[in-house]
């Protein structure tokens, strides 16, 4: 179920200034049973790494993606032997599972690919720098206007029976760019920028709205997070300025893999969401796929946007620690971390809790030599006599 409850939490004092997030207004965009933008929590996905012709490995992969929190799961269609393959891949997950919200992603001139593979999947990704392939001249200098021209009609008509179908059927299509696969006229008239991600993607939403089509996401990828962020901002201004409320798919393509590739993408989709912008993410490591969904959740729940484990709070321990906090803070989450929705504070000594920690329900502080105080919010609840020391806990 996509929508979470939102936790009880204690009494506490009303903050000085409100600091939840507000998030940008999108429009809705149903993607099978979930649904993207529109005020809806911030949708988690995912993409599996099994070649998409092999029925059961491909059933197995979104499986277990969905079983861990992956709501809306990815696969890829390089051919048209791949398209008619989901729609075994949907047969499948239906007799032995159950629904699961899918993407197909076309590359390549997909046209004919692009129509198969959406009788048989809820949103179809395609990438505007390689939907209608423009061959590179060595002696270029410029893209006239009627060149421009020229390329767009070609676009418009691969573009049209697509989104026709799509818009009959009630279906969505992801716009997707990707800073490392722009078209050849937008590098050669904007350069590697952020501004070619944009004005690349403002022509394909052009051509879908004049065939009265608008369920659509948006998503400007890079490897470089600060690319990736101005490209965002950039979109979600000139959006604003043409009266649009298309939701973002946000991610930093190609992040790499273990706590760099982690950081990486965090550092790209943390000041986006932080200021409202954002409505579905991916975070795309070179690592198993189900390694991807935890890293989404524990960024949203760091933010505020999604509460769906215990949020701890711990101080970094000093001089003044009266036991040893590492070790403690591990014992109190395997024995609350069940606990979803609560904030759970485990502080060192009496400096830095319960103050710092007033804003948790519950806290575990060394007080004093000898003494571990419990606290409900702000009121101390129980104060225990034992042996606090360093490197032990009773």
């Amino acid at each position: 179920m996509q929508t979470l409850p939102n936790p009880t939490k204690l009494s506490s004092p009303e903050p000085a200034f409100d600091t939840t997030i507000k998030r940008r207004k999108t429009r809705p965009v149903k993607v099978g049973s979930v649904t993207i933008g529109g005020g809806y929590p911030v949708v988690v996905q995912s993409m599996i790494n099994e070649d998409t012709l092999d029925i059961d490995g491909s059933v197995a992969g979104i499986r277990r993606l969905h079983e861990i929190g992956c709501e809306i799961v990815r696969v890829t269609v390089p051919s048209m032997a791949h398209a008619k393959a989901l729609a075994e891949i949907k047969q499948k997950l239906l007799a032995t599972y159950k629904p699961v919200p899918l993407v197909a992603d076309v590359h390549h001139n997909g046209m004919k690919i692009a129509l198969e593979v959406a009788k048989h999947v809820d949103k179809v990704r395609i990438n505007p720098g390689l939907y209608v392939f423009e061959k590179p001249k060595a002696d270029r200098t410029e893209y006239t206007a009627a060149e421009f021209a020229e390329i767009g009609a070609k676009i418009r008509e691969t573009l049209e029976p697509l989104v026709v179908s799509l818009r009959d059927q009630g279906k969505a299509l992801r716009i997707g760019v990707n800073h490392g696969s722009l078209a050849e006229r937008m590098l050669f008239t904007y350069g590697d920028t952020p501004e070619g991600m944009v004005e690349s993607a403002l022509e394909f939403i052009k051509i879908c709205e004049s065939l009265d089509f608008r369920n659509i996401v948006i998503s400007l990828k890079a490897s470089r997070a600060p690319v990736m962020v101005a490209a965002y901002r950039l979109m979600v201004k000139r959006m604003d300025d043409l009266g649009m409320d298309y939701p973002l798919h946000l991610g930093v393509t190609e992040a790499g893999d273990g706590e760099y590739g982690r950081i990486k993408s965090t550092a790209g989709l943390a000041p986006l969401l932080a200021d409202g912008i954002g409505d579905t993410i991916r975070v795309s490591l070179t690592e198993a796929p189900e390694k991807e969904i935890p890293v989404c959740y524990s960024i949203l729940q760091a933010l505020g946007l999604r509460k769906t484990m215990v949020e701890y709070v711990a101080c970094p321990s000093c001089g003044r620690t009266l036991f040893n906090l590492e070790e403690v803070l591990h014992k109190v989450r395997e024995a609350t971390k069940h606990l979803t929705g609560l904030d759970i504070a485990v502080m060192g000594c009496i400096v830095n809790g319960p103050g710092e920690m007033a804003d948790a329900d519950y806290g575990y502080v060394g007080k004093q030599a000898g003494y571990i105080s419990l606290y409900r919010g702000r009121e101390e609840i129980k104060k225990s006599a034992g042996r606090p020391r360093r490197g032990r806990i009773d």
